[in-house]
């Protein structure tokens, strides 16, 4: 959105990015970055060939934080720690899901789709897409509160 400022073409970027990023999973190399890093690199690219397909003029980008910004210090190590609990909980919460649950969560948050466009790719009803959303958020929430990971 940052880059783009448009809902509609920021989604269509970020799919694109995602389906550029499955076809090539298997030339991510962690010892050149994190997943993280390579996810939001290829984001930002797609989104700027976006930009570049329109004309000079209707250019309004916007300035990103660097992958810098984002990153932990490593002169605070117990910031780390913490992040990396967190991530772990997270993690356990996802792999604690029924598979229908965790399918919806990973396609809504992870790979941009909205429920509708879950349902038409799943093939079950749109009811059943939120239902299965609002469960899943719901346990997640519970396990993580039971986890300390979130407040009450």
């Amino acid at each position: 959105m940052r880059v783009l400022g448009d809902p509609g073409r920021a989604e269509d970027a970020v799919q694109d990015a995602f389906m550029n990023v499955w076809n090539r999973a298997a030339t991510f190399d962690a010892e050149r970055g994190s997943m993280r890093a390579w996810l939001l690199t290829s984001v930002r690219n797609r989104s700027i060939d976006y930009l570049r397909g329109r004309g000079a003029h209707e250019r309004d980008e916007r300035e990103l934080r660097s992958e810098a910004a984002y990153s932990v210090s490593p002169s605070d190590p117990w910031r780390e720690v913490a992040l990396s609990l967190e991530r772990a909980a997270v993690r356990d919460a996802m792999a604690s899901l029924p598979a229908e649950q965790r399918q919806v969560l990973e396609l809504a948050y992870f790979g941009g789709y909205s429920q509708a466009e879950i349902a038409d790719m799943t093939r079950v009803p749109l009811g059943t897409v939120k239902g299965r959303t609002r469960l899943a958020l719901e346990k997640m929430g519970s396990f993580l509160r039971g986890r300390g990971t979130v407040d009450v």
